[in-house]
C-alpha cells in the first residue's frame, strides 16, 4: 500500500539520464494532484529542470538523503504509464540494461517527454460566426466567398466542415479560412473525433493455405506466437486484414509494425479501405503533433488499429487483441543506438504480457525465428503459393566476366530491359549503394578520395562521388565536401569514378532508353515526406524503369514490373560478418519477389562475377527455406546466434589506447564474476576502426545460455560505471546486437 501522498512522501523518479539509479525528491506542496506511479513530474536538477517519470512511492524515512528538494509539479492527474506497459518498459530497461529513465522517455512522443500535457484527440472543423452569417451575400467573389457559402449550407444541416471535408470540397481551402478568421467572420472550432471512415470493401478469396492461416490465428486463445512464413506474393496481408476484422468484431485493437516509412502509407490506404474504421500512423515522418495525437488516442483507448515503425512498440495498448509484425526479419526493427532494443522482440514480449496473439509474417524469416519455429515455440504456418494467378518469377544468372560493362550493366542485361519495355512491362534495377560511384580515384598515381575522420594509416574508407561527380559524401559520418578539379597527390587531370550507383546507373539508362521514364527511388529522392508514395503514384503502370535500392525490395506491390535487374551483389558473397549470407539471400529473394506479381510472368537476372558461389546455387536450386536450413547448420558448428546469445560492448575515443584501457578494465570486472561459459572476445579493433574522428573498439560476449550472459552483465555493470576510464570514452552496450560494424 503506497504512502499518503503527502509532502513526507517521497517520489523515487526516473529521469532521462544514462544513470541506471532513481533520483528521491518530497512530493510537491499545494500540488493538488496526488502523485502516482507512471504519471510524469517535473523535478530540479542543478541549475535546470527535467521531466521525469515517478517509478516508485516511499516515505521520507526510506530515502536515502536526509534533506531531499521537493519535486516542482506532477504533470499528470492519470498515470502514462501503468499496468502492462510500464510493466514491460522495466522488463526492456533490465534486458537491455539501460536506465530505466531514458526507456521510459524513448516510449514517449516528443510533446510528452517535454512536459506538454497529453494531446487532445478532438477533431478541428469550421463554422462561421454570427457576423460571418450576415456577411456572406457581400462578400467579393473567390475562395473566401466559396468557402464561407460552404459554410453557410452547413449551419442549414447542422454539421459543421471539418478539414477533410474542406479538403475534399475546396482546393487550397486553408488560406481562404485564415481571411475570414481575420475579419470575425468564421472561427475554428473542436468537435469530436470523426468515426468517419470507407465503407469495408470486399477482399479476394482466400486460397486455402490463407484460409487455414486465418482459422489458426482465429482459434488462438491468449498469447500464441505465429511465424507466417510466405513466399513473396502469397498474400500474407490479407491474412493481417482477416485477423484484424476478427480483432475489431470482438471490439479489441490491433497494432501492426513494418520496417520503413514507405511502407507506412500503402498499407494505410489498403487497411482502411478495407476494415471500415480510422486507421492511426505512426513513423518518424510524422510531425511531432501528429505522433503525440495517436499516442495519447491509443492511451484513451479510442485508436483501434494502428500502422506504425519501430517506435510505435511502445503505444499504449489498453483493449489490446492482436499484434502484426510484418516484414519480422527486417534490420530496421533494431534500433541501433540510444537503447538499443529490437521491436521485433519486444512486441513479442508485450503480447505475452497482454496474452494476445502475434503474427511474425516474412517470405524470408530470421534465422532466429525459423529455430523458435523448428523448436515449437512458435506456430509455423506456410503460404508457399502466390494469391491469384501470379507464377514465380524465373531466375537466370549473368556471369559478367571478361564482359565490357556500362555504368555497370551488362550488354545481355540492356537487351533483357529493352525487350521488357518493348513488351509494354516495367524494370527494376536493384542496386543497393547509392550515390553516383563508390570512389573517386586517379588513373595516374592510384589516389583515391578517403574521408578524413573515418579513415586510418592502415585502413581507408573511400568517400561516395554524387551529384553526378561534383560532390563527395561518406556514408558513414556524413561529410561532405566538393570533388577536386585534379588530384590532391600528383596534380594529374585523370580522376575517375569508380564502379556505380544508383545516380550513375539512373543517368545511363536515361541515356540509352531516353523514350521512357526512368525514375530513381534512393535515400536522396525520398527524404520528403511522403515523397516515395508521390514517386511511385506518378510512375503509376505505363512502362517505365525504375532504379532503386533497397527502399524497393519490400513490401510494394508494382503490378506491372516483369522484370527484376539484381546489379552488385558480389560485395555481399564475401563480407567478414557472419549474418552477411543471411542478409544477402533476404535481399535477393525480396527484390526478387517484385516481379511477376500480377497475371505476367516475371524474369530476374542476376548480374555476378562469381556465379558457382555457393549462396547463389542454394538459392537457385532449394530456394531460401534450403539455405536457411544449411546456415543454420553452419551457424550451429560455428557457434554463433541463434545458438548462441550475444553482447557487445564497444568504447570510442579519439586516441585507440584510451578506448582499449576502458575495455581491459571493463574485461577485468565481468571476468571476476563470470560464468566458466562465458566467453569474452577482445578488446578488439572494430571492423570499422574509425568513425568520425573517434578510434573504435569492442568487446564481445557469448554464452550458449542467455540467463549466464545477463547474470555476468548485472554483476559486472555497477564496477563497470565507476571506472575512472569510463569519463574518458563514450561507450554503449548491445544485447543481441544485430551489427557488429
Amino acid at each position: 500500500m503506497p504512502p499518503a501522498p503527502t509532502s513526507s512522501c517521497v517520489l523515487r523518479v526516473a529521469l532521462p539520464l544514462p544513470l541506471p539509479r532513481l533520483f528521491d525528491y518530497l512530493a510537491p506542496e499545494r500540488d493538488g494532484v496526488v502523485p502516482q506511479v507512471g504519471a510524469r513530474v517535473r523535478v530540479p536538477f542543478g541549475p535546470r529542470e527535467r521531466i521525469g517519470v515517478i517509478a516508485a512511492l516511499a516515505s521520507a524515512a526510506d530515502a536515502d538523503v536526509p534533506e531531499l528538494k521537493p519535486a516542482l509539479e506532477v504533470l499528470d492527474a492519470e498515470p502514462l504509464f501503468a499496468g502492462e506497459l510500464i510493466d514491460s518498459l522495466r522488463w526492456l530497461a533490465r534486458y537491455t540494461h539501460a536506465a530505466l529513465g531514458e526507456v521510459l522517455a524513448t516510449a514517449l512522443p516528443g510533446p510528452l517527454r517535454h512536459g506538454e500535457p497529453l494531446s487532445d484527440t478532438h477533431d478541428w472543423a469550421w463554422q462561421l460566426t454570427e457576423a460571418g452569417h450576415a456577411a456572406v451575400d457581400g462578400l467579393r467573389a473567390g475562395k473566401p466567398r466559396r468557402l464561407a457559402e460552404r459554410l453557410q449550407r452547413g449551419r442549414l444541416d447542422e454539421t459543421t466542415l471539418d478539414d477533410s471535408a474542406a479538403d475534399a470540397a475546396i482546393d487550397d481551402w486553408r488560406g481562404a479560412a485564415r481571411s475570414l478568421a481575420r475579419r470575425g467572420l468564421a472561427e475554428r472550432i473542436a468537435v469530436a473525433a470523426s468515426s468517419r471512415a470507407p465503407v469495408p470493401a470486399p477482399g479476394p478469396t482466400l486460397h486455402p493455405q490463407q484460409q487455414a492461416a486465418v482459422d489458426a490465428v482465429l482459434a488462438a486463445d491468449g498469447f500464441a506466437p505465429f511465424l507466417l512464413d510466405g513466399v513473396t506474393g502469397s498474400g500474407k496481408t490479407e491474412v493481417y486484414l482477416h485477423a484484424i476484422a476478427d480483432c475489431l468484431a470482438r471490439g479489441r485493437q490491433a497494432l501492426v509494425l513494418v520496417p520503413e516509412i514507405g511502407l507506412t502509407p500503402q498499407l494505410l490506404a489498403r487497411f482502411r479501405a478495407r476494415l471500415g474504421v480510422p486507421v492511426h500512423a505512426l513513423h518518424s515522418g510524422l510531425p511531432d503533433g501528429e505522433r503525440a495525437r495517436t499516442w495519447a488516442a491509443c492511451h484513451r483507448g479510442e485508436a483501434r488499429v494502428v500502422v506504425g515503425t519501430r517506435s510505435a512498440v511502445f503505444l499504449p495498448l489498453p483493449d489490446a487483441g492482436l499484434i502484426v509484425i510484418d516484414e519480422e526479419h527486417d534490420g530496421s526493427f533494431k534500433q541501433l543506438d540510444g537503447i538499443r532494443y529490437h521491436a521485433r522482440d519486444f512486441a513479442l514480449v508485450r503480447a505475452r504480457a497482454l496474452d494476445v496473439p502475434i503474427v511474425l509474417g516474412s517470405a524470408t524469416p530470421s534465422l532466429e525465428s525459423l529455430r523458435n519455429a523448428q523448436t515449437g515455440r512458435y506456430a509455423h504456418l506456410r503460404l508457399r503459393q502466390r494469391a491469384g494467378n501470379a507464377q514465380p518469377p524465373a531466375v537466370r544468372v549473368i556471369d559478367v566476366r571478361k564482359r565490357p560493362l556500362q555504368a555497370g550493366l551488362s550488354p545481355e542485361l540492356l537487351d533483357a530491359i529493352g525487350r521488357a519495355l518493348d513488351a509494354g512491362g516495367q524494370v527494376l534495377v536493384f542496386k543497393n549503394r547509392r550515390g553516383y560511384a563508390p570512389v573517386l580515384m586517379c588513373h595516374d598515381c592510384g589516389w583515391n578520395a578517403q574521408c578524413p575522420r573515418c579513415s586510418l594509416p592502415e585502413q581507408g574508407t573511400p568517400m561516395t562521388v554524387h551529384a553526378g561527380g561534383r560532390r563527395l559524401q561518406c556514408h558513414h559520418c556524413g561529410a561532405r565536401r566538393p570533388a577536386p578539379n585534379a588530384c590532391p597527390d600528383c596534380g594529374g587531370l585523370a580522376l575517375q569514378s569508380q564502379g556505380a550507383g544508383t545516380e550513375r546507373i539512373e543517368e545511363a539508362l536515361k541515356a540509352r532508353f531516353s523514350e521512357v521514364p526512368v525514375l530513381r527511388i534512393d535515400r536522396g529522392t525520398t527524404n520528403r515526406r511522403d515523397a516515395l508514395e508521390q514517386h511511385l503514384a506518378e510512375f503509376g503502370n505505363a512502362r517505365g524503369i525504375l532504379v532503386g535500392t533497397q527502399m524497393l525490395a519490400k513490401g510494394h506491390d508494382l503490378p506491372n514490373l516483369t522484370l527484376v535487374a539484381v546489379v552488385g551483389i558480389d560485395e555481399g558473397l564475401f563480407s567478414a560478418d557472419f549474418r552477411a549470407p543471411e542478409k544477402l539471400a533476404q535481399l535477393l529473394i525480396q527484390v526478387a519477389g517484385r516481379a511477376g506479381r500480377a497475371d505476367k510472368p516475371g524474369l530476374v537476372l542476376l548480374q555476378t562475377h562469381h556465379p558457382e558461389h555457393p549462396l547463389l546455387a542454394t538459392l537457385l536450386t532449394g530456394g531460401y527455406g534450403a539455405f536457411a536450413e544449411l546456415e543454420l547448420e553452419q551457424r550451429e558448428a560455428a557457434g554463433f546466434p541463434p545458438f548462441v546469445h550475444l553482447a557487445m560492448l564497444r568504447a570510442e575515443a579519439k586516441q585507440v589506447e584510451v578506448a582499449n584501457d576502458f575495455l581491459q578494465a571493463v574485461r577485468r570486472c565481468i571476468e571476476r564474476d563470470a560464468d566458466r561459459h562465458l566467453e569474452i572476445s577482445g578488446p578488439l579493433p572494430a571492423p570499422m576502426p574509425r568513425r568520425a574522428g573517434y578510434q573504435r573498439v569492442q568487446l564481445l560476449l557469448s554464452a550458449p545460455e542467455r540467463r549466464g550472459l545477463h547474470a555476468a552483465l548485472d554483476a559486472a555493470l555497477p564496477a563497470i560505471h565507476t571506472l575512472p576510464e569510463a569519463r574518458k570514452v563514450r561507450w554503449s552496450l548491445d544485447v543481441d546486437p544485430v551489427d557488429l560494424y
